[in-house]
This record gives C-alpha cells, structure tokens and sequence, in this order.
C-alpha cells in the first residue's frame, strides 16, 4: 500500500535532492542558522511536499498548481546556493553539482507539469 505521490519519479528526485542540499547546508557558518540555512532548508523540503500535496488533490489544476509551488521552491533553493557560493560557504563544484542536480529536477517536474491533462 502506498501513496499516489510515492510513485512519482519527480517526488523521489525531490527528496533525494533535499537530503543532498540539507548536507551541503552544514558547511555554511553557524551565523546563518537562522538565515541562510533556514531559507534553503524549508525551500528544498518545500519541493517534495508540494509534489505530494498536488497529487491528493481533487483535480488536475490543483495539481499544475502545486507543482507550479514546487518549482517555485527550487527557484529559491539555486538562488540561496548562488548566495552560498558567493559567500564562499561552498566550492564551485558542490554549487554546480547542485545546481545541475536542481536543473534536471525543474526539467522533469516542468515536462510532468505540461503533461497533466
């Protein structure tokens, strides 16, 4: 027995993604606990349950919707990770591995999206 949401190659990539960028926010300084790492935190794990609440929803547009939320969320995450980068709380390749794993994510959720009927 499981969820609708549990099935979703986009939801799992959502919560692989989020445990990825929770580690990574352990190397920021301890200064922006409740800033920086707060921020991208909330947005990361924001993906995978809008992904999640869409799907129990009652029609096909609140679906769109809610993936619309979630990509909105990972629009927050790479921008808290180009704030990381400049602030040299990572290296260049965690940011681009985190940006091209964010990247392949939005593709996916953006093609799920257009394909609901």
């Amino acid at each position: 027995m499981s969820f609708k949401f549990e099935k979703l190659n986009i939801w799992q990539l959502a919560m692989d993604y989020a445990e990825n960028v929770h580690e990574l926010a352990r190397k920021f300084p301890s200064d922006e606990t409740f800033n920086l790492v707060s921020q991208i935190r909330r947005s990361v794990d924001s993906i995978a349950l809008n992904i999640a609440e869409g799907s129990i929803g009652q029609s096909n547009l609140e679906q769109k919707k809610f993936v619309g939320y979630a990509v909105r969320s990972l629009a927050e995450v790479i921008t808290c990770l180009y704030k990381a980068l400049k602030r040299k709380y990572i290296t260049q390749m965690e940011f681009d591995k985190s940006y091209m794993d964010g990247f392949e994510l939005m593709n996916k959720m953006a093609a799920f999206r257009n394909n609901i009927r």
